[in-house]
């Protein structure tokens, strides 16, 4: 049994049963930009996954098939996302959205074929914790995004 993999899937529950708790039922009250302007700052730090590429953040011998997709693609989409936020463009918020859902899809099958927990070390949160956060406020956007998708002003996804 791959531990990692429990806790992904574990945290990811948690934060999906939060989401489902106390966000989507609240989303018509507190509008789009109520919910998407936190979590495009959330995602805003995912230049973090550069600690996939620090030595000491994880051990030596991190696959670096795993370790510059992951990092590279974090990094990216911490730069749409903070474009997203600045610009306010409906754009903008679906191609980060779509980049950074695919970028933690990529990550976690790269890091299960190339066996990357192994060499995690202090980087373990990540994908223990910051990655199912990050998995299920995607999952919200997509939701806002397309329960606004006929709104006729570009920046209406944020306000």
């Amino acid at each position: 049994m791959n531990i990692l993999t429990v806790n992904l899937v574990l945290s990811t529950f948690v934060f999906w049963v939060a989401a489902r708790t106390y966000i989507v039922p609240n989303l018509a009250k507190w509008g789009a930009q109520a919910v998407l302007v936190p979590i495009l700052l959330l995602h805003s730090f995912r230049h973090l996954g550069l600690m996939f590429l620090a030595p000491g953040a994880v051990y030596e011998g991190i696959p670096p098939q795993f370790a510059y997709p992951a990092a590279l693609g974090d990094l990216l989409a911490a730069v749409l996302a903070m474009a997203a936020l600045l610009t306010r463009s409906r754009a903008l918020i679906w191609i980060f959205n779509v980049e950074g859902t695919l970028d933690l899809a990529a990550a976690i099958v790269l890091a299960t074929v190339y066996s990357a927990p192994d060499f995690m070390g202090p980087a373990y949160w990540i994908p223990a914790f910051w990655v199912p956060a990050l998995l299920v406020t995607h999952y919200l956007t997509f939701v806002i995004l397309l329960k606004n998708q006929n709104e006729k002003s570009p920046a209406a996804a944020v306000g």
